[in-house]
């Protein structure tokens, strides 16, 4: 699957981004919810593991589902991620790479359309391992803002643009709104500079950067705080609403408050 080797490029532009970091920058406080930069290396290192073990789809990935869920019901995940994973600074970065570079030969081999159980609905290989892109590609935004660093970005974003466009529907849903009967069309730049076209609204639009409406759907930005050009009611409420992830319903961050430092 090519979704494999972007995920794996995407993982290894944050890593290049940390390996040179100072030690105490791994204790430093993002923008997102107060999580440190070893809270985010941390989270992302623990749903990696676990979608590496739910790809064998037994006892064992079970059993982290019913343990995780009774951290949500008790408030603790951020605590219960970080006592399963106990590395930290440069040692979790090196146990980092060293597992999703090995989950590459094993995620390669197996047929995209192979059904993954997860915490959620199950998934494709496919969208499983896109969805490890997006999560890697969001929370590393808090990173790079951290950093005051632009991103080095490539087409490879088109996954995550995909995500997207296939969570309009959940967008509205998780938020308790119809879902309108069709999604507005996407004008959107790629990184290399190419046309991204989607939907087929007639009255309702979203045209702007590809990168910045991928900030929006994985609510590392503001709508407001971007360029995007939004036309029509439906498209406005859904960049007020969009979610391409799962769990409950999360509102994006307040305007103003995510941003390169």
């Amino acid at each position: 699957m090519q979704q494999v080797a972007d995920f794996i490029a995407e993982c290894e532009v944050l890593h290049e981004a940390l390996q040179d970091v100072d030690v105490d920058f791994f204790s430093r406080m993002t923008q997102f919810k107060n999580w440190t930069v070893d809270d985010v290396v941390t989270h992302l290192h623990f749903w990696n593991l676990g979608v590496d073990q739910a790809l064998d789809a037994g006892d064992g990935f079970l059993e982290l589902l019913k343990e995780i869920r009774s951290s949500l019901e008790q408030g603790g995940l951020r605590a219960f991620e970080n006592a399963r994973i106990t590395e930290r600074g440069p040692v979790l970065l090196d146990v980092w790479r060293q597992q999703y570079q090995a989950m590459a030969t094993r995620w390669s081999a197996i047929d995209p359309r192979m059904r993954i159980r997860w915490a959620g609905p199950d998934m494709s290989a496919r969208s499983a391992i896109s969805a490890r892109q997006m999560e890697t590609w969001a929370h590393g935004q808090a990173v790079f803002d951290l950093l005051g660093l632009d991103r080095p970005e490539s087409d490879r974003l088109r996954n995550i643009v995909f995500l997207g466009v296939n969570a309009f529907g959940w967008s509205h849903r998780v938020h308790g709104l119809d879902i309108p009967d069709a999604m507005p069309r996407l004008n959107l730049v790629s990184p290399s500079g190419n046309l991204w076209e989607f939907g087929d609204s007639a009255t309702d639009c979203i045209s702007g950067s590809a990168v910045e409406f991928c900030q929006v759907i994985t609510q590392t930005r503001n709508v407001l705080d971007t360029s995007l050009v939004v036309e029509g009611k439906i498209a406005r409420q859904w960049m007020e609403n969009a979610q391409c992830f799962a769990g409950p319903a999360e509102k994006p961050p307040a305007p103003g408050t995510r941003f390169k430092c």
